[in-house]
């Protein structure tokens, strides 16, 4: 059976022509409309790079703990994020144990020079000392990351008629968060709890998520309209792409916010442990979100103020 989640290949969108850039909008258009989630290809970011800030990770969270515990954090911190601080099913209000996973967060760093922004938004990243160049290949990851986002969001607009610069009028300044998640093997966590996942059931909170995985047992899986949960297919050059909350807010649920989660190790691959690289978009901290209007949106939504609706969500999933 066919996967819900299409593969798109951005190519003709960056080679210009008008009849190329018309056929991937409106594929992306009928992609978040169906499924919320896709596979793009054709994105121009190296390969290379992917895989070194995966490696530069790996050797971090090889680091004995006494070592990953100086630059231990909490949820919307910058720097390592223990097992145990973070279950996501919160968001949808569902008590479930800790998620199965560690992570390194970095994300926007350019401050606003104030205080109680930059505080929360604009934190200055921290790099361990002992992995070196971890800091500057994962940085120039978060430039690609972020140019790429700005290209779907240029995409978006045009899937809908809109101007170009529709949504990234509101990314000048924009809050990202960079995510290096650890799914440690079996092996290493024990057998998980009931309803204990590597990641809980959830929807994402910002605008765009840009995902690089890997495949495995205890791999991705999209809740479809049949209300099953289906596997996401891999394609070793695409990154996986899905809206946030905010996206389907502000398209006034044109496009859908699609709940996902990844599966706990499985007995069947004890010794798997898998790296994803999982940049989360939003807008300017301080960009007003208004739904589109009928026909282009379906719900009209109250206006919001990005931060003040993404903190809310952020606080929900934190369990220390």
């Amino acid at each position: 059976m066919p996967s819900s989640v299409p593969l798109v290949d951005l190519s003709p969108w960056f080679a210009g022509t008008s009849e190329g850039r018309a056929e991937v909008a409106g594929r992306i258009d009928r992609a978040l409309r169906e499924s919320g989630f896709l596979l793009v290809t054709g994105h121009g970011v190296p390969d290379e790079l992917r895989t070194r800030t995966r490696e530069l990770a790996r050797e971090f969270f090889a680091l004995p703990e006494d070592v990953k515990q100086r630059y231990a954090v909490t949820v919307g911190g910058r720097g390592w994020l223990p097992p145990g601080v973070e279950a996501n099913g919160y968001a949808e209000g569902t008590e479930t144990p800790p998620d199965l996973k560690e992570s390194y967060s970095a994300g926007a760093d350019a401050r606003t020079g104030v205080a109680e922004v930059d505080g929360f938004w604009f934190q200055p990243n921290v790099w361990p000392d002992e992995v070196p160049g971890f800091a500057e290949t994962a940085t120039e990851y978060m430039r690609r990351m972020r140019a790429l986002s700005d290209h779907l969001l240029e995409i978006f607009a045009a899937a809908l008629g809109l101007a170009e610069s529709h949504f990234t009028r509101h990314t000048a300044h924009p809050t990202y968060t960079f995510n290096i998640n650890w799914y440690p093997p079996m092996t290493h966590v024990g057998e998980p709890a009931p309803d204990q996942f590597r990641i809980g059931p959830h929807t994402d909170f910002g605008t765009v998520t840009v995902l690089d995985r890997q495949a495995g047992v205890g791999g991705l899986q999209v809740y479809t309209d049949g209300g099953e949960w289906e596997d996401a297919p891999f394609h070793p050059d695409a990154f996986t792409v899905n809206i946030g909350d905010l996206m389907a807010r502000w398209t006034g649920d044109r496009w859908r916010s699609t709940r996902h989660r990844v599966l706990p190790p499985a007995a069947t691959a004890p010794d798997e442990d898998l790296v994803s690289l999982i940049f989360f978009y939003e807008t300017d901290h301080d960009a007003r979100i208004t739904s589109l209007a009928l026909p282009l949106g379906r719900t009209t939504y109250p206006e919001v103020i990005a931060s003040e609706y993404l903190r809310e969500k952020l606080d929900a999933i934190t369990l220390t």
